[in-house]
């Protein structure tokens, strides 16, 4: 597990909701607490579209929506003369992405790997980040863990996001 905090809060929030800074993730859940709270599930209810449209892998190729398609609304939600009060983003590298980066760095566990993903918490005064790995089942090896965490660490300095390690 890697935690980061954010040293330059305004750039991170352009980057992440008017930016392109996450949009090979998916969203798994979030809570914005403004002068109101709201929760999202970010699980893709295919019952809402007509049935030619349910099963289009090509429509919708994933259970959770990706963040380039729902971070306007949680932009829309945070934006204001006032600061949110807090925030939490559950985001999963997509599926593809994280497939490959395991057949590639540790094909042993390609099988147990369910998701490689990023928690973005905002307290009302500092914004952190932090990795996890979760998987199918049990695995004692942290080595996906490990290869997440350094994938992570080279995605955020390439994207140029001034943070520091906690």
């Amino acid at each position: 597990m890697l935690a980061l905090q954010i040293t330059s809060p305004k750039n991170f929030m352009g980057a992440m909701l008017a930016g392109e800074l996450f949009d090979s993730f998916l969203l798994e859940e979030a809570s914005i607490v403004t002068a109101v709270s709201y929760t999202m599930d970010g699980r893709i209810r295919r019952d809402f579209y007509p049935p030619e449209e349910r099963e289009d892998a090509q429509l919708h190729p994933y259970d959770f929506i990706p963040w380039k398609d729902i971070k306007g609304t949680c932009y829309d939600l945070i934006k204001g003369k006032n600061t949110p009060l807090g925030f939490h983003f559950v985001l999963q590298l997509i599926p593809s992405y994280t497939a490959d980066m395991v057949a590639k760095s540790a094909p042993a566990l390609s099988s147990f790997v369910k998701a490689f993903v990023l928690n973005i918490r905002f307290d009302g005064e500092k914004i952190l980040l932090c990795t996890g790995t979760s998987y199918h089942s049990f695995v004692a090896d942290k080595e996906a863990e490990k290869l997440w965490d350094a994938a992570f660490k080279q995605f955020i300095h390439k994207k140029e996001i001034a943070c520091e390690e906690l």
